[in-house]
């Protein structure tokens, strides 16, 4: 069997195949009063990948990449919690399992990055967008071959997703100016696996420069 290996970035990052996925903006996340901040978590580094999520978001629209939203979403009275989970959960750092409960403001996307319609919406129960998700069906509903991982965490629910997304079978692009961490060495980290292992990283210019031509 001889497959079609897609080698460059141009190739990789086509619009016709190609899905750009926001993961987790949402205010419980993102915005000053809700959960993570009151955790005590360090927001700006979240905050100053906003303008290049929206940059990427607006020329992917102008040029026909699909788009998805990512956000969590956690049944309350912990519905779609293990006991497994549950127990990491309380001990993760600035986190907890009252985050972006379903149906409550926190869980809403942020303003800045709001889906259109006939975008891709998906709620997650877990880290990866691609665990008990509709997502893969989707894509490949759509021919998808490639998918940019953008958003938040890098090192845990953006990193989840690109490695799932990669060992089902799609290309994976991360954008290094357009993930942020609370912990921006585990982020560098992160960039790092991924450039040796999964996928290609880039910056938003450079895939924004891809697009254009």
């Amino acid at each position: 069997m001889t497959l079609k290996i897609l080698k460059g970035i141009d190739e990789r990052i086509n619009p016709l195949h190609t899905a750009l996925i926001l993961i987790d903006m949402q205010r419980d996340l993102v915005y000053d009063n809700y959960l993570c901040d009151k955790a005590g978590r360090d927001l700006s580094a979240t905050r100053n990948v906003i303008p290049n999520m929206q940059r990427l978001v607006s020329r992917a629209r102008s040029v026909g990449v699909t788009i998805c939203h990512v956000g969590f979403w956690s049944l309350p009275e912990n519905g779609s919690d293990s006991a497994a989970w549950l127990q990491q959960r309380r001990r993760s750092t600035y986190s907890s399992d009252s985050l972006c409960i379903a149906g409550t403001p926190g869980a809403e996307f942020i303003d800045e990055l709001r889906p259109e319609r006939n975008e891709i919406v998906i709620h997650k129960h877990r880290y990866s967008a691609f665990k008990g998700t509709d997502l893969d069906m989707i894509l490949r509903a759509r021919s998808i071959k490639t998918v940019i991982t953008a958003g938040v965490s890098t090192n845990v629910c953006v990193e989840s997703t690109l490695r799932d997304a990669f060992e089902t079978g799609y290309y994976v692009v991360i954008p290094s100016d357009a993930t942020a961490s609370w912990n921006m060495e585990l982020h560098k980290s992160t960039l790092e696996t991924v450039k040796h292992r999964f996928g290609y990283v880039a910056n938003t210019a450079e895939i924004i420069n891809h697009w254009e031509k």
